[in-house]
């Protein structure tokens, strides 16, 4: 049984954005830092970046997940304990 990447943390786990409506989004990629409700932080090219979640759909780790950060709109604590399923 694996366990799905949607309900673990994802502080200090590489993102990769696979899609967004902002084409200067797609493709940027770097380690989390932080993560809000509505936001994600990453490390990027030696800096910080805020992601949007409602604006982007990424993946964990290199995963075969691709993320839609529009449904991930909840604090990383609230996250973790809800299951998610296909859709």
């Amino acid at each position: 049984m694996s366990i799905d990447i949607r309900n673990q943390t994802w502080v200090g786990k590489n993102l990769s954005v696979h899609n967004s409506m902002d084409e200067t989004l797609i493709g940027r990629s770097g380690i989390v830092l932080d993560e809000s409700k509505s936001t994600i932080t990453i490390f990027e090219n030696g800096k910080k970046t805020i992601l949007g979640k409602s604006a982007i759909k990424f993946a964990i780790d290199g995963s075969d997940t691709i993320i839609d950060g529009s449904l991930m709109r909840q604090r990383s604590e609230d996250r973790i304990i809800r299951t998610h399923k296909e859709a």
